[in-house]
């Protein structure tokens, strides 16, 4: 008999540029660059939906919605998130918990962190105490740290439902 709980975890990361909104969670944010990327990449809900997609067995976002399909060009990554869920729901698996860590030196995202989690709570159809965002900084390290991309990791817990 298959196990009632599967986890997934996801990750997505995207170099910053000038000229592109920047949406995270859904939500955009005002600052002077976005994420660079064929849909609006948006690396909170890309990685929510790959830790979906590994909950499930299904491959990952890149798989599904292909960067060389004309289709997914600028599409918003809510969209993506909803169709990610529709498979989850197919195949009778309720989101018990949702993690999320936002690695970012700029722009602060505390203020935007509870608009994120509502998004996210409305698409899964879930409560938003279910829901956890963190972000930090990583102090200046690496291409993130200098402030030339945004990462995020999401991990999810699902229950079968019968």
């Amino acid at each position: 008999m298959p196990s009632p709980y599967r986890v997934g975890i996801g990750y997505d990361i995207h170099r910053l540029m000038k000229g592109r909104p920047l949406i995270l969670g859904g939500i955009k944010i005002p600052y002077p660059q976005g994420l660079d990327g064929h849909s609006d990449a948006d690396v909170v809900l890309h990685a929510v939906a790959d830790a979906l997609l590994g909950a499930i067995g299904q491959g990952d976002i890149g798989e599904h919605f292909p960067s060389t399909d004309i289709q997914y060009k600028d599409i918003a990554s809510v969209v993506l998130l909803e169709r990610v869920y529709t498979l989850v729901a197919q195949g009778h698996y309720a989101v018990g918990n949702v993690d999320v860590v936002i690695q970012a030196e700029q722009p602060h995202l505390k203020s935007y962190k509870s608009k994120m989690i509502t998004v996210i709570a409305k698409i899964l159809h879930i409560d938003e105490d279910l829901i956890n965002i963190k972000a930090t900084t990583n102090e200046g390290l690496g291409a993130i740290g200098q402030g030339q991309g945004i990462a995020c990791w999401a991990t999810v817990l699902l229950e079968r439902q019968p």
